[in-house]
């Protein structure tokens, strides 16, 4: 806590500064006595506050759930969360699915209380939810990357025998939109295919926030257990 504060103050310090280049040393600097005493009381009621907020328990889950490929309870559960927070008021004119990358989900989540903190570690990134609208000629490169990669977090769809099939899908359907996070739109983990999207809306929504929303709805999780992806 004693040197949090004075790294933050630092920090500022050079945040403000108008110098374009500088040469920067440093060295530990011990505070004690009456200073350090001051330094907690200052910092003590943050860390307090933090801890509680981050203590707060927003659901239950009835078992442990993990991300593994091809198809895991966990991929599904963030999967349909974002797909659900995004889509429960809105009129949807074609087909709508949603594609997330297993990287980006990064712990477990355990049997029991799931609390702020869980979320915190299950999605860490700032990631904003993307809605992008795709020719239907994308679903090959779909297909292709979600076997290339072993599997990724699948809601409104599933892929039988190689092929990717989409809920609400007809023989007259030009596009389809897929909700995703800006990472993958900006071709992270080699989503290349999205450069080929007829539009992107970006929501300014974090897939963070949607899956905490969702937890705090369902009360206790709902939890699908079977595979999407089948190659």
């Amino acid at each position: 806590m004693k040197y949090l504060f004075i790294c933050l103050l630092g920090a500022g310090l050079w945040a403000c500064s108008s110098v374009n280049q500088a040469t920067v040393t440093s060295a530990n600097l011990k505070v004690a006595g009456s200073g350090a005493n001051k330094i907690d009381s200052l910092v003590r009621p943050y860390h307090d506050t933090l801890l509680a907020e981050m203590g707060e328990v927003i659901a239950f889950s009835s078992r442990g759930m993990i991300a593994q490929r091809p198809g895991s309870d966990l991929m599904n559960w963030v999967a349909d969360a974002v797909f659900v927070n995004q889509t429960k008021t809105v009129r949807l004119s074609e087909p709508v699915i949603c594609l997330l990358n297993t990287g980006g989900i990064r712990s477990t989540i355990n049997k029991g209380e799931i609390t702020l903190a869980d979320m915190f570690k299950l999605m860490p990134f700032d990631n904003e939810i993307v809605w992008a609208r795709m020719p239907i000629s994308a679903l090959a490169d779909i297909e292709h990357f979600i076997k290339s990669t072993g599997g990724e977090p699948l809601s409104n769809a599933s892929i039988e025998k190689g092929k990717l099939l989409l809920n609400g899908i007809r023989p007259e359907t030009t596009s389809f939109i897929v909700i995703t996070s800006d990472y993958l739109v900006n071709g992270g983990d080699k989503a290349t295919f999205f450069s080929k999207r007829l539009e992107a809306n970006f929501t300014g929504k974090l897939m963070r926030n949607a899956l905490i929303e969702e937890a705090r709805e369902q009360k206790e999780l709902q939890i699908d257990t079977v595979s999407r992806i089948h190659f």
